[in-house]
C-alpha cells in the first residue's frame, strides 16, 4: 500500500472522514509551497492536493484560473514543483497528490515526470482531461511507480462507463458533483445525495466528492454519502485572504463528522 492506502485505511478504522484541500503551485510563488502545505497538515488535512499551472486549464472554475495564471507569471513549472516537493517530502508524512494536464506531462517526458515524481514523494495523479480510453498511456508506468492516477467521474457518467472507472486501480474516486467547472456554490442539485449513493455502490475504494463544495455545511452534507470531501477554490480564496482559521473550520467539519 503507498501513503494513499494507507491514510485511508486509517480513516475506515477511525471511522472518519477525509478532506483534502486544493492549492495552486506557484500562487504566491512557490516559496510559499512548503509553509501552506505544512499548514494543512498540522490543521489535519488527510491530504494535499497540488494543482500545476496550466494555460489551458479546462476543468477549472475562475478562482483556480485566476490562481493559475499568478502562478504562471512567477514563472512556476512543473519541474519547479516537483524539486519543491522534493524537498518538502522529509517534513510532510501526508499524502501528496498532483493535479495536472496532459499537455504539462507530455511536454515534460512522460518517463522523465515520473522518475521525478516518484523521487519528489508525490502519492498520487490527477489527469482530468485523460479519458480512460487513452490512460494506457500513463497508468501502468505510475502505476509500477507506486502512484496512483486517480479517477473521476460525474454527474453525467452513464452507470456502466462509472462502474468501469470505478474498478480501476487503488487510492480513491473522485466524485464531481456540479456539471460544470470547479467554482464556489452556494447549494448543489437535488439528485445529489443519490448520485454520490450510486458511485459508492458501484466501488470498492472511498468515494471523496469534489467541485463547489465551500462552506462547513456543505462538507458536512457531501459526508453524509460518502468518504470526504476535495475543497479548491475555496481554500485558495482563504489563502489569499490570509483566513487561516476559515481553512481550520472546513477542515473540522469533516473530521468531526462521524458515519453512522
Amino acid at each position: 500500500m503507498n501513503r494513499i492506502e494507507k491514510t485511508f485505511a486509517i480513516l475506515k478504522e477511525r471511522n472518519e472522514k477525509a478532506f483534502i484541500p486544493y492549492i495552486m503551485a506557484g500562487d504566491g510563488g512557490l516559496d510559499s509551497l512548503q509553509e501552506k502545505i505544512v499548514f494543512l497538515e498540522k490543521a489535519g488535512a488527510t491530504a494535499v492536493e497540488i494543482g500545476i499551472p496550466f494555460s489551458d486549464p479546462v476543468a477549472d472554475g475562475p478562482t483556480i484560473q485566476r490562481a493559475g495564471f499568478r502562478a504562471l507569471k512567477e514563472g512556476t513549472t512543473l519541474r519547479g514543483v516537483l524539486s519543491v516537493l522534493a524537498e518538502i517530502r522529509p517534513i510532510v508524512s501526508i499524502p501528496l497528490i498532483i493535479m495536472t494536464y496532459v499537455n504539462p506531462v507530455l511536454a515534460y517526458g512522460m518517463g522523465a515526470f515520473i522518475t521525478d515524481a516518484k523521487k519528489a514523494g508525490v502519492d498520487g495523479c490527477i489527469i482530468p482531461d485523460l479519458p480512460i480510453e487513452e490512460e494506457d498511456l500513463i497508468a501502468p508506468i505510475l502505476k509500477d511507480s507506486g502512484i496512483e492516477l486517480i479517477r473521476l467521474v460525474t454527474l453525467t457518467s452513464p452507470p456502466e462507463r462509472m462502474k468501469e472507472i470505478a474498478r480501476r486501480g487503488k487510492g480513491f474516486l473522485y466524485a464531481v458533483t456540479v456539471t460544470g467547472i470547479t467554482g464556489v456554490r452556494s447549494d448543489f442539485q437535488n439528485e445529489l445525495g443519490e448520485y454520490l449513493k450510486r458511485v459508492k455502490s458501484v466501488s470498492n475504494k472511498p468515494v471523496l466528492a469534489g467541485f463547489g463544495i465551500s462552506t462547513p455545511e456543505h462538507v458536512r452534507e457531501m459526508s453524509q454519502y460518502c468518504d470526504g470531501v476535495i475543497v479548491g477554490s475555496k481554500i485558495i480564496e482563504l489563502f489569499e485572504q490570509g483566513d487561516l482559521e476559515g481553512i481550520e473550520e472546513l477542515i473540522k467539519a469533516a473530521k468531526s463528522f462521524q458515519s453512522v
